[in-house]
């Protein structure tokens, strides 16, 4: 099944889509977010709940928001993709490979939807691309075994982490390039689980006005899903409606010679095998007048 998040009428709720239309489960199941049904008992009876929930609109006609919107934590990875590691290396990081998976946090005013514009901010113009697999929490948990880790997946969407790539790399620490407002692109939908059986590979696929700037697998990536939430659910508590974004694969523009930027009017899509394309045109951030 596809799940939304969307704004309609002035509000914003959730559902799933079926058939080429959105279906409102949030009306049916008397739950406001996406995020408190994933960790609901309700989230079992989707099939159920779809089958009754009423048409909102065609899909094509909705405004979506990122599928979580306001997730409580978004832990993403850094070169979590050995190709991508060896080419920021190759372009002259000093880097070398980690012994655990290397993690930040975005925060969620960061995020944007599908079709919504990836902005590109007003002091930079070295506005990256990264195409990702986003994972989405369902059952909380703490010091989650590596072995049950499966259990704890409510579905996969796709994500553009785009960066800020100066800001990235003002301090050794790279949050300050990760964060600027609408760079981390989240949607369309998220497939759930059901749908992908855990640990299946993935093809993965960013193109930028059409062109195929990335193009790789999920079983690239050094550390997997399961690493990923036992790492991440040692930290802290992971909740319902937390977001992992699981690294990019090379082809990223910084390491283009010379580096290649998104600019004003792109159209950047990322397509995963299973899950769906997420689209986003990239605009300049407004000026701001007195």
């Amino acid at each position: 099944m596809k799940l939304v998040s969307y704004f309609w009428q002035g509000g914003e709720s959730w559902g799933a889509v079926v058939d080429g239309s959105v279906r409102d489960l949030a009306r049916v199941s008397g739950i406001a977010t996406l995020a408190e049904f994933l960790g609901s008992d309700h989230f079992a009876e989707r099939e159920a709940l779809a089958a009754r929930a009423p048409v909102v609109a065609p899909f094509e006609q909705m405004t979506l928001l990122p599928v979580i919107p306001r997730p409580e934590k978004i832990v993403c990875v850094v070169r979590n993709y050995l190709d991508h590691h060896r080419e920021v290396v190759a372009v002259g990081l000093d880097l070398s490979l980690s012994e655990q998976p290397p993690i930040f946090i975005r925060v969620w005013r960061s995020q944007c939807a599908h079709n919504a514009p990836i902005i590109r901010p007003a002091v930079s113009d070295s506005l990256d691309w990264e195409g990702e697999l986003a994972v989405v929490i369902g059952r909380g948990g703490r010091d989650i075994p590596e072995a049950q880790a499966h259990e704890h997946v409510a579905g996969y969407a796709c994500y553009n982490d785009a960066s800020v790539r100066e800001w990235q790399f003002h301090a050794k620490q790279i949050a300050a390039g990760k964060n600027f407002e609408s760079t981390g692109a989240f949607g369309p939908w998220m497939v759930t689980a059901d749908e992908i059986p855990f640990g299946t590979k993935l093809k993965l696929q960013t193109q930028v006005n059409g062109r195929t700037v990335q193009s790789s697998d999920t079983s690239h990536m050094i550390f997997g899903v399961a690493k990923l939430i036992n790492y991440a659910s040692t930290l802290f508590t992971l909740s319902p409606g937390d977001v992992l974004v699981t690294g990019t694969p090379a082809g990223v523009g910084y390491s283009n010679q010379p580096p290649t930027y998104l600019q004003p009017g792109d159209v950047c899509e990322v397509s995963i095998e299973r899950v769906g394309t997420l689209r986003n045109v990239v605009a300049a951030q407004p000026v701001a007048r007195d």
